[in-house]
């Protein structure tokens, strides 16, 4: 029977109790998780059978250890690495996003008479700052104002109509991590707001400054202090979608400050109040109203911008575990991969990347992506698949680029808190995972001897968040191990 999400939204109580029969090794000998491990497990109230392992020699020296590594589990973010090195190979590590102004007005005197047309190619790094390029370029062709629309044509992204929305712990949908990706999106639709108590009283800034969203600014300013506490300040953000208010309460010392990054609005709203408040402090000016249309016969291109290559937007989702971007760049995978039996473009990337994946001599076990960037409840890939998949991505001519992408353990990206003051300090390129009941590692790790290794552990379990100390130990673990060893039992 094929796992539905349907089916998998009836196994999620039981997240972490499904138990397969043993691993065995070639002896049919039960394989062991290393006795340093187990402890680590037990010590955190989690059972063994909740940990699965894969390690993979990738330089033919010692043994490969498979323990529990056949179940299906969720993956949380180290899903990411298969999203991303299925895009180095399928779409090409110099894939680039183009956004584009056109109009079919004539230029006189400083003026386009006509509309002004924001064309997007769904680029999931189109940031304030390379908006604002677009415009300069824009400036430099001699225009001021536009006495026309500001037109929003949405890039070419088939969204899939039954996607899953992620029920996040927190009940806040305004979290950076929670953005939606859109064929309009723009900047990651984030706000930054910070909030600073001053002599004359407590001060807020907002970048971007869009006007669709009002600062309700309640918070009281209490008498300076020698070292500032943890910001007391509480936002209440009612977002309508056209526009919000975010209202602010608490209080903060005099000298102190507090800093906030959320999101709100939806991305047509953002992305064109972007546009046009950007062009206004560039001193332009756009006259008309903002709407959704399509490129006019015989418009012509005035400005351009070029997304970095694909290289540089790997590297911001996996080192910095970035939701948004992986799940516009799953798309994009499926909008170059587009059949016409394809429903919608996620569609399409499951299919071209479960191809992929099979094409390399990977026949994917119980294999779901909801969304390819492991913020889900019901994304599976098992542990096993998920090191032979690294172990391809070794061999692959987009080796040194992929496995560079990944945080470096205790230097930078989700793994710089960690593995501090032992050996592994830089020798491990490492993909965390953090979910409710879920916590995992992936990625390509070296042993005392320099030698490269292929890991995935993942903890599913309702201790999960206890099991930091375990995943660090599989990777202590490997670092020790010699041309012949398994493991330290």
């Amino acid at each position: 029977m094929p796992i539905t999400r349907t089916l998998l939204r009836c196994l999620l109580p039981m997240a972490g109790l499904l138990i397969l029969a043993p691993s065995l090794s070639a002896d049919n000998r039960p394989l062991q998780l290393p006795a340093s491990i187990s402890q680590a497990l037990s010590n955190a109230q989690i059972p063994t059978n909740a940990m699965s392992l894969a390690i993979i020699p990738l330089e033919g020296q010692g043994l490969a250890q498979f323990v529990n590594a056949e179940q299906a589990v969720n993956p949380a973010s180290t899903m990411k690495l298969l999203t991303t090195y299925a895009a180095l190979e399928l779409l090409g590590p110099d894939y680039q996003w183009h956004t584009e102004l056109f109009s079919n007005g004539d230029i006189s005197n400083g003026v386009l008479n006509g509309d002004l047309i924001f064309r997007t190619g769904g680029d999931p790094k189109l940031t304030q700052e390379r908006l604002w390029l677009l415009l300069r370029e824009l400036r430099a062709n001699g225009i001021v104002e536009v006495r026309g629309d500001l037109v929003l044509q949405p890039a070419d992204i088939r969204m899939p109509a039954d996607a899953i929305p992620f029920p996040d712990d927190g009940n806040d949908d305004s979290r950076p991590y929670l953005v939606e990706p859109d064929p309009l999106i723009s900047n990651l639709k984030l706000f930054n707001l910070s909030t600073f108590a001053e002599s004359e009283g407590v001060r807020t800034h907002l970048e971007p400054a869009l006007p669709e969203v009002h600062i309700d600014n309640q918070v009281r300013k209490l008498p300076a202090v020698s070292s500032c506490p943890w910001p007391n300040v509480t936002y209440n953000l009612d977002d309508q979608g056209s526009h919000a208010t975010l209202t602010l309460t608490g209080a903060l010392h005099e000298g102190c400050s507090a800093q906030r990054y959320f999101s709100a609005l939806d991305a047509p709203t953002y992305t064109a109040s972007l546009v046009r408040t950007t062009w206004h402090e560039m001193g332009g000016k756009i006259t008309g109203i903002n709407r959704i249309g399509t490129l006019p016969s015989g418009a012509r291109r005035l400005a351009r911008n070029t997304s970095p290559d694909l290289v540089s937007v790997v590297r911001d989702i996996n080192k910095f575990s970035n939701n948004t971007m992986a799940r516009q760049l799953l798309l994009t995978i499926g909008r170059e991969h587009r059949t016409a039996a394809d429903a919608d473009d996620h569609k399409a990337a499951v299919r071209v990347i479960e191809n992929w994946l099979v094409g390399k001599g990977i026949q994917p076990n119980g294999l779901v992506i909801d969304n390819g960037s492991g913020l889900s409840r019901i994304e599976r890939m098992t542990a096993r698949d998920m090191a032979l998949m690294l172990e391809a991505a070794w061999q692959s001519p987009f080796a040194a680029e992929f496995i560079s992408s990944m945080p470096l353990a205790a230097m930078d990206g989700t793994m710089r808190r960690r593995l501090h003051n032992t050996p592994l300090v830089g020798e491990a390129h490492i993909k965390t995972g953090s979910l409710r009941n879920v916590r995992a590692i992936a990625g390509i790790t070296r042993d005392g001897n320099g030698k490269s290794w292929a890991v995935t552990a993942i903890v599913n379990h309702g201790a999960a968040g206890g099991s930091r100390q375990a995943l660090d130990l599989v990777l202590q673990d490997v670092h020790r191990r010699t041309a012949t060893d398994m493991a330290r039992q």
